[in-house]
């Protein structure tokens, strides 16, 4: 659990603006490999030293440099998405260059033992939602939220592991509006193996604009309040 947590850590950090890795992040990634190279696959928190140039010691996050706080995601969400990144089903986009950054360091990891270990640690620190960075309509965001949104993700946004809906109150804002462009765009979730994914792709297009998707996660961000 704990080295799969330290790559969900880089594979979250490759999600940018513009989907080209800078040289901060592409130094992160390669720290990243060279600690996974030289770290038992049971030690989450050497594993986790990676991550922290770019989540923060304690899994808090860097819109700067566009790596989402960790602490708000769940473990069994980390552990999918990392393993996703090791199968292949998730950054093999031609257009997610941090995707494909992510995935290159997560098939290092030897085994699940590793990605357990990680998320584990990650696991460890203490939970708070992140910042607010959009605006939007949030009583509009809130009428698409309940019609699209909830019957899987839950009525505040808390997720139901039963569906394999992750909690979307308390993730970074930003994050979550990049992740639904991606889906929208089939950057994310256009592998029909990628069951979950490829479900969120079809969701992506329902909405009619890119104002409405910033009003339905200004209405996801407030119920963190």
């Amino acid at each position: 659990m704990k080295r799969l947590a330290l790559l969900l850590c880089v594979v979250l950090a490759a999600c940018s603006n513009d989907n080209v890795p800078d040289v901060s992040s592409e130094k992160a990634a390669a720290d990243a490999l060279q600690v996974l190279q030289q770290s038992s696959s049971a030690d989450g928190k050497a594993l986790y030293a990676a991550c922290a140039a770019c989540h923060g010691a304690k899994g808090e996050g860097n819109v700067a440099l566009s790596a989402p706080s960790l602490v708000n995601q769940q473990d069994w969400y980390l552990f999918r998405q990392l393993n996703g990144f090791r199968s292949g089903l998730r950054g093999s986009h031609p257009q997610d260059g941090y995707g494909a950054q992510m995935q290159a360091i997560a098939k290092t990891l030897p085994d699940e033992a590793a990605v357990n270990a990680v998320v584990s640690y990650i696991a460890s620190f203490s939970a708070e939602p992140a910042a607010k960075t959009l605006d939007g309509n949030i009583k509009r965001g809130a009428d698409y939220y309940s019609n699209l949104c909830g019957a899987c993700h839950g009525p505040a946004a808390e997720g139901n592991d039963k569906l394999q809906a992750p909690a979307l109150a308390g993730v970074d804002d930003w994050y979550l509006l990049k992740q639904f462009d991606h889906f929208r765009d089939g950057i994310r979730g256009a592998d029909e193996a990628d069951r979950y994914g490829y479900q969120m792709g079809m969701m992506g297009k329902t909405l009619p604009d890119a104002e409405t998707a910033k009003d339905v996660i200004a209405y996801i961000q407030s119920l963190a309040d």
